[in-house]
This record gives C-alpha cells, sequence and structure tokens, in this order.
C-alpha cells in the first residue's frame, strides 16, 4: 500500500434528532453526494469534509481540556456549511445569523472569524467521538476520518444543501437509510453502511454515546481476507460494529480497487 495517496486529515458529524413515533428512534442527517464529485461521488454520507489550517489554529486556543480538538471544530463547521443546521454553538444563534455566517463560511471566511463578530463559542463538549476510518480504497483522495456524534439543535431544519457538493440533504432513521441502499435506490462507502449498522440499534443519542463511550476510538483500517476462496473486505471484531466483514465486491466503491 505505499502507492496509496496520503491520507487527509477529516471529521464528519453524525447528527442525530430524537422523532417520538412508534418506532421511537431517532433520525440522522444524511446527505447525497453530487456524481461529479472526486470522493464518494454520489454516494450518502454524513457531513463533513477536511480538517483546516483554520481549525488547527482555533483549536490551539480554546482546546484546553478535549481530544480532537481541531477535528471537532471542522465537523461544526462544515454541517454549517453543507446543511445550514449549525451544532454546538452558544449561544444558539437564529436563523438570520446561521444564514450569515454560512454565507461567509462559503466565500472561505475563517470560522474563528465569524465565532469573534458574531459572539459565539463552541460547546466542544456536545461532540462525543464515536469512530476513526481510514481505508485503503485507491481514490485520488483518501481521508483519515474522524467520526463525532451529537444531538441535533431543537427544530433543527435543513435550510438547503451545498449544491456544489450534494443533491439532496435529509433526515431519515438508520434503518431507513440503509434500506434505501439495499434497495438500490442509492448507494454508499463501507464505513458508511458499518457505522449505519451500528446506530441502526439505538433508540436515542444517549445510547449512541454511552456505546461510544464503550468502544475507545481506534483507527479502522479495512483488510482484505480470503474466506473459502472468496475475498472479504473485514474491520476489527471489538471496535462496536455488529458487521464486520462484507464480499469485497459488494464493498468496493465505483472505480476504484483495493490492494
Amino acid at each position: 500500500m505505499d502507492d496509496l495517496p496520503t491520507a487527509i486529515p477529516a471529521a464528519t458529524l453524525i447528527l442525530m434528532r430524537p422523532v417520538p413515533s412508534a418506532r421511537d428512534v431517532p433520525e440522522i442527517l444524511v446527505m447525497e453526494r453530487t456524481r461529479s464529485m472526486v470522493f464518494a461521488a454520489g454516494a450518502l454520507v454524513f457531513p463533513g469534509g477536511r480538517i483546516d489550517p483554520d481549525d488547527v489554529a482555533l483549536a490551539a486556543r480554546i482546546g484546553a481540556g478535549f481530544d480532537h480538538v481541531a477535528a471537532r471544530i471542522a465537523a461544526i463547521r462544515e454541517t454549517i456549511e453543507e446543511t445550514g443546521i449549525a451544532p454546538a454553538l452558544t449561544p444558539t444563534p437564529d436563523a438570520a445569523t446561521i444564514a450569515r455566517i454560512r454565507q461567509a463560511l462559503e466565500a472561505e471566511t475563517p470560522f474563528s472569524t465569524l465565532l469573534d463578530a458574531f459572539g459565539l463559542s463552541l460547546d466542544l463538549a456536545a461532540l462525543t467521538p464515536f469512530a476513526r476510518w481510514c481505508p485503503t480504497f485507491k481514490e485520488t483522495r483518501r481521508f483519515d476520518t474522524l467520526f463525532f456524534v451529537a444531538e441535533a439543535p431543537a427544530d433543527a431544519e435543513i435550510t438547503g444543501f451545498a449544491e456544489a457538493e450534494a443533491v439532496r440533504a435529509f433526515w431519515a432513521s438508520a434503518a431507513d437509510t440503509l434500506a434505501e441502499a439495499n434497495a438500490g435506490r442509492a448507494h454508499m462507502m463501507f464505513p458508511t453502511r458499518r457505522n449505519l449498522e451500528r446506530l441502526a440499534r439505538f433508540t436515542s443519542i444517549d445510547e449512541a454515546r454511552a456505546d461510544a463511550l464503550r468502544h475507545p476510538v481506534q483507527m479502522i483500517v479495512p483488510r482484505i481476507e480470503e474466506r473459502d476462496g472468496v475475498k472479504w473486505l473485514c474491520i476489527p471484531e471489538d471496535a462496536g460494529y455488529p458487521v464486520t466483514a462484507e464480499l469485497l465486491e459488494s464493498a468496493r466503491p465505483p472505480a476504484t480497487r483495493l490492494r
């Protein structure tokens, strides 16, 4: 795997909201990426992206007492920019303020500048580290991604999505999102599927947080195993995932291959 591209540090936010119903399961914020994207084209994903230098600088300024601070900041920033939902900000901004912050982020104004300008601070404790994935798929871009879980702000509504990156954003349960992929109406990458299978077991954000605390974050690097002449893509058995292997052929993203 020496010829793999260097992994880019990134962060993703699994934003959950309670939905009182007979099913009593939370909904999760999901996006469908455009088919023109270099990475994960057309796939269902959680909001997120690379960790920027400003995230790192802001982390050095405010991050005492927390781990993965720059990643937490990036996860919050990317969620605002991609969906218009602003988690983990104090005090909670109104819709007009969120719109102004989002517009400024799209114009590449540093997030730290905007927090200062609007008198906002970050509630870093609102994000719970959930997983870390660094797949070995040979893509033009490869990411070392920290996943966090957090509860959505009250009455959080998607106010649009970053049209350069996605064709839709929506709320759905983990089980319903998996059903969309299983029916062939959408597709998702191997890490997203494994995380949704894990999330589908929970009836609340508190259960998701408790599970994350029971399974300290470790870097998951999927590996290929041959079983009875058939290749499988596998992950560790002790990382909290109910499904730890998938046939390589079905797990492989479009237009990629593994080594």
